[in-house]
């Protein structure tokens, strides 16, 4: 965890998603809505170099919304598109949330990346999709960029395209890496915070203060999680002592309720609590109650992880306290409210 959580923060403060961004604003600029999509295709590529929503949002709100307010977007059209985007963090692999259930719920971490990918980009699409049609329909949305702002030669366009090349390399390193056998997934985590490290130093972007936050930043998530674990650990095994797993299972059965509506149960379960606590306080509480048993119910826990964090997604973004909202208002100039 910390080498993927050093990553992140690496190739933010390094500026590299800075490089990104101005890429997608050359390619997408003309579209209605180019640069709301631009700004998804970019925490897509984020996610797969980061595995956090707190990053994404932390580089969504400095690198895309001023850009996003300089050229006139709709502000719910903007918050919309960093709060939900930033979210994919915790979907596409390296996702840290599923290492966390994959850790909490002893399953495979490995399965549970590749679980991740499908639904993560499905997801970018459908946002995608939105973000076009809406903008079709009402172009004062996401107004295109107009041609003296985006009349640039073919040259250099192909030029800043170079800039998605390093995401993309980073991605399939640490994942390839894993998937092929050549390294452990803490060797992976290495592999991936060195060549970032090494990109911001060609790219002469690393400096006292950089390595200073990145490593700070670091730290900071990196006690947290650990701390979360051991919590999460000790609440399982005293739970799990006092039959609490039996317990529940015993309350299903006198409902008189099916193996998927106890599913439901369990997924409205999420989006309330979501409505208070974040995804890793969830996790701490649920997983080792309902880990157990959803595998006597005859469910997939790989599953049932990348279910769990589709609708921690959800519950990240519910008013009146979900967790993106309050991120998004620190980071965001006073205009954007929390209405």
């Amino acid at each position: 965890l910390p080498m993927f959580i050093f990553m992140g923060y690496m190739i933010s403060e390094a500026g590299i998603a800075n490089d990104l961004y101005r890429a997608l604003h050359v390619w997408m600029g003309g579209l209605r809505g180019g640069l709301a999509i631009g700004t998804v295709v970019l925490m897509v590529l984020i996610s797969a170099m980061n595995g956090l929503s707190v990053a994404g949002m932390a580089i969504g709100c400095s690198v895309a919304l001023p850009e996003l307010v300089k050229r006139n977007y709709d502000k719910r059209m903007i918050s919309g598109v960093i709060q939900a985007s930033s979210s994919l963090g915790i979907l596409i692999p390296p996702s840290v949330v599923l290492v966390l259930y994959g850790m909490i719920a002893r399953s495979n971490i490995e399965q549970l990346w590749l679980a991740g990918v499908v639904p993560g980009l499905m997801m970018a699409a459908v946002f995608i999709v939105y973000i076009a049609v809406r903008c079709w329909i009402n172009p004062s949305l996401g107004p295109a960029l107009p041609a003296s702002e985006r009349n640039f030669s073919r040259r250099e366009k192909l030029l800043v395209l170079g800039a998605g090349v390093i995401p993309l390399g980073l991605m399939l390193i640490v994942i390839g890496s894993f998937f092929s056998g050549f390294a452990s997934l803490a060797e992976s985590s290495a592999i991936g915070a060195l060549c970032a490290f090494i990109v911001a130093c060609i790219k002469k972007r690393v400096t006292k203060q950089v390595i200073r936050n990145t490593l700070t930043q670091t730290l900071n998530a990196s006690a947290m999680f650990m701390w979360v674990m051991m919590a999460a650990l000790v609440f399982g095994s005293v739970f799990d002592g006092l039959g609490a797993v039996h317990a529940i299972e015993d309350l299903f059965n006198d409902l008189g309720i099916s193996r998927w509506g106890v599913l439901l149960l369990m997924q409205l379960s999420f989006v309330i609590m979501g409505i208070f606590l974040d995804d890793t306080a969830m996790l701490v509480i649920v997983a080792p109650l309902y880990v157990p048993l959803l595998v006597k119910l005859g469910f997939n826990p790989i599953w049932f992880g990348v279910l769990y964090t589709i609708t921690c997604q959800i519950a990240y973004l519910t008013p009146p306290f979900g967790y993106n909202l309050f991120l998004m208002r620190a980071m965001s100039p006073p205009e954007f409210t929390i209405r």
